[in-house]
């Protein structure tokens, strides 16, 4: 079920514009022109994920259709062609997620990203830590208002140790002066433990010495901001961060994801197989890494096209997921995969491997109009110790040995040299 946005705004054009960025968010839109036509709908029907509410109506010019919406317990954005300060404080009085200046076009695009950050950041989990109750209330409310999933702790010891029972928190906001430990000391624990791309900290105090905020920054902080902070300048420096912080996850899954099949590339499998490698020979578990080839796939390119032939990738790629989910998988280039597989025993791995070819070679494989069928070839080396470039070179040569004995199969490396 979509979610659902109210959209009250007296201005046709200024609405239709407002409805249409919502749609590209997949919000189904409800529009009122008048506070009237709001209360009209709200008499029956409440069930809205937020509203956007422009300041001055027809029969609402002061205002009055805000706190009428937000009543209803609806999260806000204020629309509004007034400047002057005594209309911003009396909007920022009222609990709104935020108020926008219908000053240009940045006024939508900036719309757009804070009802994108509406949406998604309950996935977002910000710890606060500060001594004092009242300024932990505060902090946790406006983030709340942002849709932030919100864990608390009294002082620098008790945030390490919900970190460690939280391990999806994006974003550390602590003060300065705590018993037991401080700020400035929880900021450079964390540091030993979570770099600036995995984690943010935002340092606050509510002293008038400037030199605290050089102090967090020194020890790891992100950002700063002096209590007692505006809303506006909170909420821009979270979004700020957090934004940050996605940007930078967006970046490290392109250098690590295949961009057609979504798993790993040749850089990023080297780098965990060989982590992992190292773990099985210690603990002495039994593993394989094979390379799986499509056999003929040029001509499945040739004959039917390369939209064809990437659609094929892709539909591969998700029967290896579906078998190998537990392992380490990777599409290595061309028609190429490799997976790395942990197990009971070494035959134990060898079924896994030939129950997956079986399955394609009995299969259809559907790739637009077309029903095709594909086999694989796949060479496998067992519990080697050697480095993983050398795995990838002996896991391909049993590869082609399979190639040069008639494809569809599973070849062990060592099995074809015994030939």
């Amino acid at each position: 079920m979509s979610q659902r946005l109210l959209v009250v705004e007296d201005s046709k054009p200024i609405a239709t514009v407002i409805k249409q960025i919502a749609q590209s968010l997949k919000f189904e839109v409800v529009v009122a022109s008048n506070l009237a036509q709001v209360k009209s709908i709200l008499a029956t029907d409440t069930n809205f994920f937020a509203a956007t509410i422009d300041y001055a109506l027809p029969d609402a010019n002061d205002g009055e259709a805000i706190a009428y919406v937000l009543s209803h317990g609806i999260p806000s954005l204020v629309m509004t062609g007034k400047m002057d300060d005594e209309t911003r404080q009396k909007i920022l009085a009222q609990p709104v997620i935020d108020y926008i200046p219908k000053e240009n076009s940045q006024a939508f695009l900036y719309l757009k990203r804070i009802l994108h950050w509406q949406q998604v950041n309950h996935n977002s989990t910000v710890l606060v830590v500060d001594d004092s109750s009242s300024a932990r209330r505060h902090i946790v409310e406006l983030l709340k208002r942002r849709n932030f999933t919100v864990v608390t702790a009294n002082n620098g010891a008790e945030a390490l140790e919900r970190l460690k029972e939280h391990k999806n928190v994006k974003m550390v906001i602590t003060d300065m002066e705590m018993p037991v430990m401080g700020g400035i000391e929880l900021t450079n624990q964390i540091r030993r433990i979570y770099t600036r791309e995995q984690l943010a900290v935002i340092g606050i105090s509510g002293a008038s010495n400037g030199i605290h905020s050089a102090r967090f920054i020194k020890n790891g902080a992100d950002d700063f901001l002096r209590k007692p902070f505006c809303p506006e300048e909170f909420y821009c420096r979270i979004t700020q961060n957090i934004e940050s912080l996605n940007n930078i996850a967006k970046i490290q899954h392109a250098a690590n994801i295949d961009y057609l099949t979504e798993l790993s590339n040749r850089r990023s499998f080297f780098n965990n197989a060989e982590k992992r490698i190292k773990e099985y020979t210690a603990k002495k578990v039994p593993y394989c890494l094979a390379i799986i080839d499509i056999d003929f796939f040029k001509k499945i390119n040739d004959n039917y096209g390369h939209n064809i032939g990437d659609q094929v990738l892709k539909i591969i790629a998700l029967y290896i997921r579906k078998h190998f989910g537990s392992g380490l998988t990777s599409r290595l280039a061309g028609a190429e995969f490799a997976v790395l597989l942990h197990g009971l025993d070494v035959d134990n791995l060898y079924i896994k491997l030939d129950d997956f070819r079986r399955e394609i070679a009995v299969s259809n494989i559907s790739a637009g109009e077309y029903s095709l069928s594909i086999e694989l070839s796949i060479g496998v080396v067992f519990d080697s110790v050697e480095a993983i470039s050398q795995q990838i070179n002996e896991a391909d040569n049993a590869l082609h040995s399979a190639k040069e004995n008639g494809r569809n199969q599973v070849v062990v490396y060592g099995a074809e040299l015994e030939d």
